[in-house]
């Protein structure tokens, strides 16, 4: 966190600490707590005209009255931090903790001084106070401080653990994104090269080598690679259905590629068992084919599987719009566009239904949403490209008549 907002960040914890803290009652003890109201309150004045020094001497003056006083430590602990004083503001910390051991931020706190003193005791301080704070931009602060020092560490499992936490906790946090999408390649970069060391010719590997070239827009690489994994290991799970995917998205209108494509489905749902997937790929084989009716049969299939799954019902929602049948199509998109709000193909399809149907509200809505979902994935797109990537998400399947 740069310098200027850190010491902003800091301030805002300042003036969230309770004043006092364990002052004895009976006149003496009213008096005290008085007198050390009052310099808080000077304290907390000062703070807000930006008069750091005078803060920190009424922060003094209530340790003077009471020493033990944890509030006092805990702010003359984070002025030092603002400074960058992390030994100073560590001993501030260990005696606010000493006398008040739930403060929790304080804690947090200590943690980020220790990680930046090279102390080993930091893992322990920031994974607990990490545990408890409710303070969400200090919980993302020690939340990063954590990942940096697993990824110091080399525990790159941790690291990617607490950046799922942290990506959950704020997931438009452009700096939390780019630190987790590091740290996930990082991971898949190692266990990668575990693969390759410790099985390099076996069938897994074969079809790690088919999902890269499918990344790289190389279709029939992959569907080469495939059909090693399978000569190795005929039934290995799962690369049936990734071969057929291949190769139908390979030539789609190609009637021999549908044909293999559909066999390998069958071969897969075979030895695996039905799945949501594999219906709605059958599904698409069937619209291919302009069998409108087969493909609805394997998408209900797919939907009575799993009802959540937004393949399944857009692929329902589709076929029957297709079949003039808008009122019953209406159901399964509006369920698309709930599961996946993203999904341009199924905003797109709501829309063009919602417009048969004279719901004007709902298409235009749907429609600005499609095309400002359109917009978002083209941009992304470009930036793909400059990286020599493709994306992964799925094109928008939309017939040149519809548009």
């Amino acid at each position: 966190m740069p310098t200027r907002l850190l010491r902003a960040f800091l301030v805002s914890l300042l003036l969230a600490v309770p004043a006092c803290v364990g002052v004895p009652q009976g006149p003496s003890g009213n008096h005290k707590a008085g007198e050390i109201q009052e310099h808080f309150r000077r304290g907390q004045a000062a703070l807000q005209a930006n008069d750091l020094l005078t803060a920190e001497s009424e922060f003094r003056a209530i340790l003077i009255v009471d020493p033990k006083n944890a509030a006092a430590h805990s702010n003359l602990g984070i002025l030092a931090l603002g400074h960058n004083d992390c030994r100073t503001a560590s001993a501030e910390f260990h005696s606010a903790l000493s006398a008040q051991p739930s403060l929790t931020k304080t804690q947090a706190l200590l943690g980020i001084c220790q990680k930046r003193l090279g102390d080993r005791a930091a893992r322990a301080t920031l994974e607990k106070s990490f545990e408890k704070l409710q303070d969400k931009p200090l919980r993302i602060q020690v939340g990063m401080e954590l990942a940096g020092l697993y990824d110091r560490l080399g525990d790159l499992d941790a690291t990617a653990s607490i950046m799922r936490a942290l990506v959950n906790l704020d997931p438009e946090n452009d700096d939390i994104l780019y630190a987790a999408q590091r740290i996930y390649s990082e991971l898949t970069e190692d266990t990668l090269n575990k693969l390759a060391v410790v099985a390099p010719q076996s069938a897994r590997m074969q079809q790690v080598i088919a999902e890269r070239l499918i990344n790289a827009g190389d279709l029939k690489g992959a569907i080469e690679h495939f059909k090693k994994a399978l000569e190795i290991s005929p039934q290995l799970p799962g690369v049936r259905y990734e071969l057929a995917e291949a190769i139908l998205e390979r030539s789609p209108s190609d009637a021999q590629s549908q044909s293999e494509a559909e066999m390998q489905l069958r071969a897969a749902a075979e030895m695996e068992g039905q799945s949501v997937r594999t219906e709605c790929l059958f599904g698409r084989i069937a619209v291919l084919r302009f069998d409108l009716p087969k493909a609805y049969a394997h998408y209900s299939r797919a939907f009575t599987l799993n009802p959540n799954d937004v393949g399944a019902q857009l692929g329902a929602g589709q076929v029957l719009a297709s079949m003039e049948r808008p009122e019953d199509a209406l159901k399964y998109l509006r369920m698309a566009v709930q599961s996946d709000p993203l999904n341009a193909t199924a905003h797109f399809r709501l829309a063009s239904v919602c417009r048969k149907l004279q719901l004007k509200d709902e298409a235009d809505k749907e429609l600005h949403l499609f095309q400002e979902i359109k917009k978002t994935k083209e941009r992304v797109k470009e930036l793909y490209q400059q990286m020599n990537k493709i994306p992964r998400f799925e094109e928008d399947q939309i017939p040149e008549a519809d548009q």
